[in-house]
């Protein structure tokens, strides 16, 4: 039986984190993947969150990768969490390491008190961690006309409050602007 470590990255991580998200979003006609330029300029800016930069490892190899940052929603400019990018070694996938990974982020961000996750994605894949269509909840952003794919995901509240879902414009980080 394999068994998969899940953790935050680690200050020696961010080589290999690199590799395995070039290897997942590897392109022919792209010598280097906008993902990974995106991590790298992400985890320099003030939306880095390290304790929510997420790995799974099997047998001290890197598998899989995900990553939460800080965007805020205005008007107010609550704080909230965009999701990805989200990356499983090719010759890994489909075992399950990147729904443990994700579940590991999502974890750590509910633990630590956050409330409200958004990602651009495959409805059908997000939708198992407990994603909608962020219109339901009123958020808007560079991507609410692609319509599904623009998700979000409302935490459990630590403290089991109900508190409002806040609603209106997601602001990402400049990094984002890259991809």
């Amino acid at each position: 039986m394999t068994t998969v470590r899940l953790r935050a990255e680690g200050p020696a991580d961010g080589v290999a984190i690199n590799r395995l998200v070039a290897e997942a979003f590897a392109s022919p006609d792209t010598r280097l993947p906008a993902e990974v330029r995106l991590v790298e300029a992400l985890r320099a800016s003030d939306a880095w969150l390290p304790e929510l930069s997420m790995v799974a490892e099997v047998d001290g190899e890197l598998v899989g990768y995900a990553l939460l940052t800080r965007v805020d929603v205005w008007p107010g400019g609550v704080p909230a969490l965009a999701l990805g990018p989200v990356a499983v070694r090719p010759s890994r996938q489909r075992r399950g390491y990147g729904q443990d990974v994700v579940r590991a982020a999502l974890d750590a961000a509910a633990e630590l008190g956050e409330r409200l996750v958004v990602v651009l994605g495959n409805p059908a894949y997000y939708r198992r961690f407990g994603f909608e269509p962020a219109a339901r909840f009123g958020l808007t952003s560079p991507w609410s006309g692609l319509g599904d794919p623009w998700q979000a995901l409302v935490l459990p509240s630590v403290d089991g409050s109900d508190d409002p879902v806040p609603s209106g414009e997601v602001t990402f980080p400049a990094p984002w602007s890259q991809i």
